[in-house]
């Protein structure tokens, strides 16, 4: 199969948040899909309408653009092969279903729900696997059809007939099989007139070219069943590649009971998509090398599906946080200016007018201390707003009954700059020092702390040089007033 004949999906359930593991499978996909020149389709399997939750699509839809999934084809990207919907294409499953049974490879069932709990309850009881018994292919055709014309609800089943074991060629796995004495016969259309997962996802897979099967190793247990049904159909079998679980950290299954899941969530707190993308793909495939930093071009030149790994995958929160702040401190000042401006917009200082140039040198001078845009804020509060409390532990260190005086003293000094710059900030401190007889730190420390309120942040310096003389002169005054000891 030539390169450009590849065509990979991402099939989601619209049930309302996307998945941590749904956003690396579906930059799996994206990332194949581009490193062999094919089609990445985004299919919507919404069959399941009691799982339906209002506004999913949309917000599915754009969770993908926001983390630069674009797909070719999909619910609102015209196509060769849509609907794109899977409850818009209920006629073509009953097609294929209404094949199956004219082949005999499927049948009508008509059994009740107290009939299947009380055959489940007695193999259990035998400890045997609970399976469908075949009861209805006992059935004449003359008692279906008078069924059908009574109106009794009904299920339509696979009709899994002896035969060698089922084996699936896994990218990922390897060789997998399974015995076809323990392959139950599967419902293929629900008696509400909805397909399965297990029958849409052959059809739509089959006629929307699907090339390469690439999905959570949770699907590989029904993998045989999709098997038989290529080939009760005539089909070719795409190949398949079963991607292996997330775990938290005690390696059990990465669930929303221990934390954060959805892509939306992390979004919202300020995580990047790079970052995210850059994280995600970690989980389960790694450069040859182990490079761990990279970007989406990097990523797709180097991605193959023979490089995933068949472990399990833990998901580490301090990676993320790290790639988060590598992945920011990539971005020019001139893009984190825009995030920035976007968090002044949603916070206490909205009202605040804060020129491009100020923010960029806040930008630069903060630029290895923060992870997050947020944290320009909450970092250094201090460059937004007055300040109002001295950390205690730094005044108890730093500030000392000589202080007051010696600030006074460089007060008055800064005072008489004419548009200092942050070698004159520097300069005057060390000279005020030196006339007073004390070491520069004697005064360093202090005026961080009168300036800022804290005893940490970015260069004293370059923090007198932001805020400037008027700021710098009336703060280092409001704490001598306001700081005792």
């Amino acid at each position: 199969m030539s390169n450009d004949n590849v065509r990979v999906r991402f099939a989601p359930s619209p049930t309302g948040y996307l998945h941590v593991g749904g956003l690396r499978t579906a930059l799996y996909n994206y990332a194949f899909a581009k490193a062999n020149k094919g089609k990445f389709i985004l299919r919507i399997e919404d069959t399941d309408q009691n799982r339906y939750v209002e506004g999913a699509v949309e917000n599915l839809i754009n969770t993908l653009k926001w983390a630069g999934l674009e797909y070719d084809e999909g619910p609102d990207i015209d196509g060769p092969f849509g609907p794109y919907y899977q409850s818009k294409r209920l006629d073509i499953y009953r097609k294929y279903a209404e094949e199956l049974i004219n082949k005999g490879k499927a049948y009508y069932a008509f059994d009740t729900p107290e009939r299947l709990q009380e055959i489940r309850e007695e193999q259990i009881a035998k400890k045997l696997q609970p399976m469908y018994d075949k009861f209805a292919l006992s059935l004449s055709k003359e008692e279906v059809n008078k069924k059908l014309e009574a109106g009794e609800p009904f299920v339509i089943r696979l009709n899994v007939e002896p035969g060698p074991k089922v084996v699936i060629n896994d990218i990922v796995r390897g060789r997998v099989e399974f015995d076809r004495d323990v392959i139950d016969d599967q419902i293929l259309i629900k008696s509400d007139g909805f397909p399965t997962y297990h029958l849409a996802n052959v059809v739509d897979d089959h006629l929307m070219g699907i090339t390469h099967v690439i999905r959570g190793e949770e699907w590989l247990s029904s993998t045989h069943k999709h098997v038989l049904l290529y080939e009760y159909l005539g089909w070719e079998i795409p190949q398949f590649a079963h991607l292996p679980l997330l775990l938290n950290s005690d390696r059990s299954k990465l669930s929303k009971r221990q934390g954060d899941v959805s892509v939306e969530s992390y979004r919202d707190k300020g995580y990047l998509a790079e970052a995210l993308n850059n994280f995600v793909a970690m989980l389960g495939w790694s450069f040859s090398d182990n490079t761990e930093f990279f970007n989406m071009q990097q990523l797709v030149e180097n991605f193959t599906l023979e490089k995933v790994h068949k472990a399990g995958a833990i998901f580490n929160i301090e990676k993320l946080n790290w790639l988060n702040a590598e992945h920011l401190r990539s971005r020019s000042a001139a893009e984190i200016l825009v995030m920035l401006r976007e968090e002044i917009e949603k916070s206490d200082y909205n009202n605040s007018d804060f020129s491009d140039e100020y923010l960029v040198e806040i930008i630069e001078a903060m630029r290895e201390r923060v992870s997050f845009v947020s944290e320009y804020l909450t970092k250094s509060p201090y460059f937004f707003e007055d300040v109002n409390t001295y950390d205690e532990d730094v005044i108890s260190k730093r500030w000392k009954p000589e202080t007051p005086q010696h600030m006074s003293e460089l007060a008055n000094a800064y005072e008489k700059l004419e548009n200092p710059g942050k070698h004159d900030f520097e300069q005057t401190l060390r000279d005020t020092a030196e006339k007073m007889g004390v070491g520069a730190g004697k005064l360093i420390h202090p005026v961080r702390v009168a300036t800022s309120g804290m005893g940490t942040g970015p260069g004293v310096f370059d923090l007198l040089h932001i805020l400037g003389k008027e700021k710098v002169v009336a703060r280092i005054r409001k704490a001598v007033e306001t700081i005792k000891i």
